[in-house]
């Protein structure tokens, strides 16, 4: 179980490194999808070494995976209309998209 947390954790911090300081938006959005797949590891280790008789762990990690396909392209959406009125993608940018 400790190796499997550990992979967790590594994945989650490198994502969380790289959400910080990622300047193009689609490393940001990479970034997020690691921190999915630690929390989906997390679910499915949990679920396999405390309550080994259900299925909770692994039906929550699909709704993860669901709910980031989803956030993935509403992201890559909002990239390309950004990309085509700006002609950049770097995050520094969206200020001046506020009113």
């Amino acid at each position: 179980m400790q190796s499997y947390l550990m992979l967790a954790g590594v994945l989650f911090v490198v994502g969380i490194f790289g959400v910080i300081t990622r300047r193009n938006t689609i490393g940001i959005l990479m970034s997020l999808e690691l921190m999915f797949n630690a929390a989906n590891i997390n679910l499915v280790t949990f679920n396999n070494f405390v309550t080994a008789d259900g299925l909770s762990g692994q039906i929550f990690s699909i709704f993860i995976i669901v709910i980031a396909a989803a956030e993935t392209t509403i992201g890559l959406a909002i990239v390309l209309l950004i990309y085509r009125n700006w002609k950049g993608i770097d995050s520094d940018c969206y200020g001046v998209m506020k009113w």
